[in-house]
C-alpha cells in the first residue's frame, strides 16, 4: 500500500511536459469537492472548459484537503512545487475563519506561501473568502478585508469571493449549506476561469 500511495503521489507532481501549462488549486474542501465526484469539482471542470476552448496544453491540477487550514499551505506548496507548476490558485482560509482562528496568523501564512510561489516564477490567483455573519461584525470584516489586503500588498489578482453567486443559496449546496454541490461547482468554475484565463 505504501508503493501504491507514493507512486499516486509522484504521479501528481510529475515536471510539466515543455509545452504543458500547469495550474494548482491548492485549497480545502471547496477545492476538493467534498461530496461530489473529482469530475464535479471546479478544478475538473475549469480544465474542461480550458480543453473545449482548444487550450488542451492545460492542466489543472486538484490540490484541495478537506479540513485544511493555511497552515498546511507553505508545506504543501512546497510540495507542488516539484511539479513545476505555472499558476497557483490560493483558496485557503475558511477553515481559519470558521475556527475562529487568529488572524494575524492566518494572512502570514497566506503571505509565506504568495511569496514562495513568487521567488518560484509561479503565478499567483489569490481567492477570497467571507465568513457567515454570526461570527461577529469586526471579525468577519476584517476576515474579508484581509484578501483585498494581502492582494494589494503582494500585487497579485484576486477573486473577490471564490463562492460568489453560490453561497447562501440551498438549491447550489449540500445538505450542509456550507459545500456548493454539482450546480454550485458549475458556477464557481466559471467564475474561475475569467479569472484564471488572463493569467495563461
Amino acid at each position: 500500500m505504501r508503493l501504491v500511495a507514493w507512486i499516486l503521489l509522484c504521479a501528481l507532481v510529475r515536471p510539466a511536459l515543455a509545452d504543458e501549462l500547469r495550474v494548482v488549486c491548492l485549497g480545502d474542501s471547496l477545492t476538493e469537492g467534498y461530496g461530489l465526484a473529482a469530475d464535479e469539482a471546479y478544478p475538473a471542470l475549469v480544465e474542461q472548459r480550458l480543453h473545449a476552448e482548444g487550450r488542451g496544453d492545460v492542466r489543472v491540477i486538484n490540490a484541495g484537503i478537506s479540513g485544511s487550514t493555511t497552515a498546511s499551505g507553505p508545506a504543501r506548496l512546497r510540495w507542488q512545487l516539484r511539479g513545476e507548476p505555472d499558476v497557483l490558485l490560493l483558496a485557503l482560509g475558511g477553515n481559519d475563519g470558521l475556527r475562529g482562528l487568529d488572524l494575524e496568523t492566518t494572512r502570514a501564512n497566506l503571505a509565506r506561501v504568495i511569496a514562495m510561489a513568487r521567488e518560484a516564477g509561479v503565478s499567483v490567483l489569490l481567492a477570497g473568502m467571507k465568513l457567515p455573519p454570526n461570527y461577529g461584525e469586526t471579525y468577519t470584516r476584517d476576515f474579508e478585508r484581509m484578501y483585498f489586503e494581502l492582494a494589494a500588498d503582494h500585487e497579485v489578482p484576486m477573486i473577490p469571493f471564490l463562492l460568489e453567486g453560490v453561497a447562501g443559496r440551498p438549491e447550489l449546496n449540500l445538505p450542509d449549506g456550507i459545500h456548493p454541490n454539482a450546480r454550485g461547482h458549475a458556477i464557481v468554475a466559471e467564475l474561475v476561469y475569467r479569472h484564471l484565463k488572463a493569467l495563461l
